[in-house]
């Protein structure tokens, strides 16, 4: 009996331990995560979340090399955090594929899929996918949109439809970004953010 309810004690200490690693959900409100943790550009530079924040707010995308569903939404991110840039929000896209990161996910093949689709803000390698914990972010492409306070005013998919661009209703992202400029409280605040599971190692 008392090593049974020992066993069950240490298998208590050891799961709480394994889930603190990981923070809990995100809430819209909450303050930019590690704001300050700085993290290794394609450029070789190392950036802060702070840092990228521009005068009007911050846009956060985590994203992989390999993804369907990034091929799916390659326009649509590019218009996106073009328009996010022309209105002085701050744009980063953030690698947290950490069992990818010797292979097609490492930072040679991050700056050449940056190269391949132009892209012309920051692109982060996420050791340990220490950033996706903090953020609760486990999918790819996955949107984190704060106001230039550093408030979480959006989080989720770019639109209601990640796999197939014809089908779109709602421009949920962009939407989020044109209230939030207009100095308006988010319309639709939170959606489903689809896609391809970020690749953690185990």
């Amino acid at each position: 009996m008392f090593k049974s309810a020992l066993y069950l004690s240490l298998c208590t200490v050891i799961l709480t331990s394994f889930r603190s690693g990981r923070d809990a959900n995100l809430d819209l409100g909450a303050p930019i995560p590690k704001a300050e943790l700085r993290l290794t550009d394609i450029s070789g530079k190392e950036i802060s979340l702070n840092a990228a924040k521009s005068s009007n707010g911050l846009l956060v995308i985590f994203v992989a090399n390999q993804c369907p569903y990034m091929l799916r939404n390659k326009e649509r991110l590019q218009t996106v955090c073009a328009f996010a840039q022309k209105n002085n929000v701050g744009v980063v896209m953030v690698n947290s594929n950490e069992a990818n990161r010797a292979e097609s996910e490492s930072l040679a093949a991050m700056k050449n899929y940056a190269g391949q689709h132009q892209f012309s803000w920051y692109y982060l390698l996420d050791k340990n996918a220490e950033l996706a914990d903090a953020f609760d972010a486990n999918h790819t492409p996955e949107c984190f949109l704060f106001d230039k306070a550093g408030k979480l005013v959006y989080k989720g998919g770019v639109d209601d439809s990640p796999g197939n661009a014809d089908a779109v209703k709602a421009h949920l992202l962009r939407n989020a970004m044109n209230d939030m400029l207009a100095g308006k409280a988010v319309s639709i605040a939170s959606s489903a953010a689809l896609g391809c599971n970020i690749k953690r190692k185990l």
